[in-house]
């Protein structure tokens, strides 16, 4: 296995715990802070700007995972690389987002 493949997997876990927010609040209705916004993930987006931005992280996720080396679920490594990604991202949001919504 190659050490990107890795890279990616971790990458793709990234994506992967960004779409949640985004599209739990769009599909919900909810403005939430986007890349769009202004200023920029401090701002609010509309909902539909959020739907489309977290179908836009979970396509990468999986172009990412799926679409690179043979990610499978029964190989340690390979969850370990994507749990990692999604434990990271997952806590970076936690900050970022918890400033804004009386989180952290």
């Amino acid at each position: 296995m190659r050490w990107y493949y890795y890279l990616a997997y971790f990458f793709g876990g990234a994506f992967l715990a960004n779409a949640l927010p985004h599209l739990g609040n769009g599909i919900s209705g909810h403005a939430f802070q986007s890349p769009f916004a202004s200023p920029p993930g401090v701002g609010l987006s509309s909902a539909l700007t959020n739907v489309l931005w977290g179908l836009f992280n979970l396509v990468i996720g999986y172009l990412l995972v799926c679409r690179v080396g043979r990610f499978d679920l029964r190989k340690n490594p390979h969850v370990l690389a994507l749990g990692a990604g999604l434990l990271v991202m997952s806590l970076m949001l936690a900050h970022g987002f918890g400033r804004f919504h009386g989180g952290l």
